[in-house]
């Protein structure tokens, strides 16, 4: 049984490593200092910065310096300290340039705002499009790329879109198009998710044959759903599910949608709330064609890609860790390239802050690519 410490023991082994934590930042200081002479002479004779041979001989001479039980941690504080380096390096190459992450912001339209969302009427992002704008003009479009198109041509002001459901997880599509049209996010929400089952007045569970509902419907219903005979048929919205499911001739078509959807077709619920969990949530995004934030904003979108080889994600994400920056989400989307993705993370902050910036700096540094998409509030 191992023996317990007193305070008294424990105050002297505290002050030895104390101790030993100055000496690692003295010599940390002087690795980063020799790491300016290095970067120096890689910019006069144009020498890359990564160089993989020489780090594996690093990481592996290390590695066999200490015990076999310590290799592991040995190899990944050398890796550390060479990310380190190599985002300090990037730094004072490009330490000239003024990072603009963002075009400056134009004020939040307050009157004859037009609002498109994607589906049809009673759809859940109309429930986020009146949630978020409850005076506005309010317009569906059929696809997710209508809604991008509409706003980048002019014909709306902004668009709301699905980026994340409770269960199913992150909506690829959006993310996707955020990128490809160059949107900026402006505004966060989320909207609980009640599904319910749509039928023709008169009709009963034992009449239904056919299910009309957006692929996401189905998921979130999966239990629902596992026992019944019925034939599942995909839509590109729970809204336009249910105006199919009302223009069936008989009582044997049924949609998933919201009783908003229920409502606008002449059809009755037959059964509610047939969600998996009665947690279910879908996050809506508000995007528009420029920035909009100001210091109440709290939440920073960015999207990068890292490099392919072991560690360079690692690096990416490690200033975040280093400033004690919350990152709050990260997903992975496949890119143009075979076997490498772009990734979209979300972090707590304000553009406006230094702190951040300079963290945001520290990420680009190490990335290939870097892009802040937008700076907004959860509303």
């Amino acid at each position: 049984m191992a023996k317990k410490l007193d305070d008294k023991e424990i105050t002297v082994y505290r002050e030895v490593v104390d101790g030993i934590d100055r000496e690692i930042v003295k010599l940390f200081e002087r690795r980063m200092l020799l790491t300016k002479e290095i970067s120096d002479y890689k910019v006069a004779h144009n020498i890359a910065v990564y160089d993989p041979d020489r780090e594996r001989q690093i990481t592996d001479a290390a590695a066999a310096m200490v015990e076999d039980e310590l290799g592991g941690e040995v190899t990944l504080l050398m890796r550390t300290l060479m990310a380190l380096g190599r985002g300090y390096q990037r730094r004072l190459m490009f330490k000239s340039e003024t990072p603009d992450y963002l075009p400056n912001p134009q004020p939040r339209k307050t009157s004859n705002v037009r609002v498109v969302f994607q589906g049809a009427s009673g759809a859940w992002g109309e429930h986020a499009a009146i949630k978020l704008f409850p005076n506005a003009a309010i317009d569906a479009a059929e696809y997710f790329e209508d809604v991008f198109r509409k706003v980048k041509d002019g014909e709306a002001d902004y668009g709301v879109l699905p980026i994340e459901n409770s269960k199913t997880g992150a909506i690829g599509e959006t993310y996707d198009l955020l990128r490809s049209y160059g949107c900026y996010i402006v505004a966060r929400t989320w909207i609980d998710v009640r599904h319910c089952l749509l039928a023709k007045p008169g009709a009963a569970l034992r009449d239904i044959r056919e299910v009309y509902s957006h692929p996401e419907g189905f998921r979130q219903c999966r239990r629902f759903l596992l026992d019944k005979p019925w034939d599942l048929i995909a839509t590109s919205n729970t809204a336009v599910a249910a105006a199919k499911a009302a223009a069936g001739e008989d009582l044997r078509t049924a949609a998933i949608g919201s009783r908003m959807a229920a409502e606008h077709n002449g059809l009755e619920v037959l059964a509610e709330d047939i969600m998996d969990s009665d947690k279910n949530r879908t996050s809506f995004v508000v995007i528009a064609s420029h920035p909009e934030y100001d210091e109440e904003c709290d939440l920073i979108s960015f999207s990068f890609t890292a490099a392919h080889r072991a560690g360079s994600l690692c690096e990416a994400l490690l200033p975040f860790t280093a400033a004690g920056v919350n990152l709050t989400r990260i997903e992975s989307r496949p890119s143009a390239s075979p076997q490498t993705y772009r990734f979209f993370a979300e972090i707590n902050g304000n553009i406006a802050d230094p702190k951040v910036v300079d963290t945001l700096s520290h990420a680009a540094g190490v990335t290939e690519y870097f892009e802040v998409i937008g700076c907004y509030k959860l509303l």
